[in-house]
């Protein structure tokens, strides 16, 4: 367990370090999930045993996952007026956000379908 939530660990420091030491307009987590890809890529073609051990650290994560939407609720809770100031720009993002990752992924899905040749 403490190897699989190392390389999880040790994926996201390598996010953060290249997306700072690059000056990148992407989060350091995105850069480390894009190495987490690549981990796992290495992981599923290769078979190298440092990386075989991701999967029990990404089971108990997601089994937990739960618990990860704690802080951010609590967050909401201490800033209601914020949330009060703003509410209309918030709810008008939050409904053209979700109707365009919809679009995104019905276009996608038929995309993918399409060149599958199952459309």
């Amino acid at each position: 367990m403490i190897a699989s939530i190392a390389v999880i660990l040790g994926c996201q420091l390598l996010g953060e370090v290249i997306a700072r030491g690059l000056s990148l307009p992407v989060p350091g987590p995105v850069v480390g999930m894009a190495a987490m890809v690549g981990v796992l890529w290495l992981r599923d073609r290769y078979r190298p045993a440092p990386l075989m051990a991701v999967e029990p650290a990404g089971r108990f994560l997601l089994a937990n996952l739960s618990l990860l939407f704690v802080p951010a609720g609590v967050g909401l809770v201490g800033n209601l007026e914020v949330l009060a100031g703003n509410w209309l720009a918030l709810a008008v993002a939050l409904v053209v956000s979700t109707l365009l990752t919809l679009v995104v992924s019905v276009v996608t899905f038929r995309l993918v379908a399409r060149a599958m040749g199952q459309g």
